[in-house]
């Protein structure tokens, strides 16, 4: 019972972080995917060779330091300069924009993968080019990058963990919490485990759904 109480007060601790854990997965997948669709866009129909180098710069930057970095100075070096963000709002911040990058990667290789004679044909039709890109080659790429989207959002679930380093008040952060003032490692450890790969699992579920649904190979 003594074993029971413990690991059932463990639980409840941890627990305690679970809501800000997907709320801060879900912000930072909303921002990741909307700037990323964006800077896909640019990069992929723009044609104007600076904005195609700062993006290229921009992502190498993002996709190639730590992610623990960018967290740190949006919170630690921006507050030097006066600006004083909340932990929650920089690990969003740090953890979409990475994001950002990585999801630009993705809808580019989704537009890239259409045969380009769809959108000579669907200009030769009359459509506008907005509306070439909008409603006929975005959704199809969409689908594309279905299975691409989904792996990021269940990696994105994981690296929440990082932003426990700046006091955000997620899962490790009430695990170290704990582990500093109760010792019981293992236990709390493998119970955050645990818990990860609870809230993984239906994300995984939910992204097989949508490859199924909506994506281009139905299985």
């Amino acid at each position: 019972m003594i074993g029971f109480s413990i690991f059932f007060s463990v639980v409840q601790g941890l627990v305690a972080g679970l809501g800000v854990t997907v709320f801060v997965t879900i912000a930072s997948l909303a921002l990741a995917a909307a700037l990323g669709f964006f800077l896909a866009l640019l990069r992929q129909f723009a044609g104007i060779k600076f904005i195609n180098l700062a993006i290229d710069a921009c992502c190498e930057i993002l996709c190639n330091v730590p992610a623990l970095t960018h967290v740190f100075i949006l919170y630690f070096g921006l507050a030097s300069l006066g600006v004083k963000l909340t932990s929650i709002t920089a690990a969003i911040l740090g953890l979409g924009l990475i994001g950002a990058a990585i999801t630009c990667a993705i809808f580019r290789a989704g537009f890239a993968a259409l045969p380009g004679g769809q959108a000579e044909a669907a200009l030769a039709a009359g459509l506008t080019p907005l509306q070439t890109i909008f409603e006929i080659l975005t959704p199809q790429a969409m689908r594309i990058a279905l299975p691409g989207l989904g792996n990021y959002a269940v990696q994105l679930l994981k690296d929440t963990s990082v932003v426990s380093a700046i006091a955000a008040p997620e899962i490790m952060f009430f695990a170290r919490s704990m582990v500093t003032s109760s010792f019981q490692t293992t236990m709390i450890y493998a119970t955050a485990a645990a818990l990860y790969l609870l809230l993984s699992l239906p994300l995984m579920q939910a992204t097989q759904f949508l490859e199924r649904r909506y994506g281009r190979l139905k299985g």
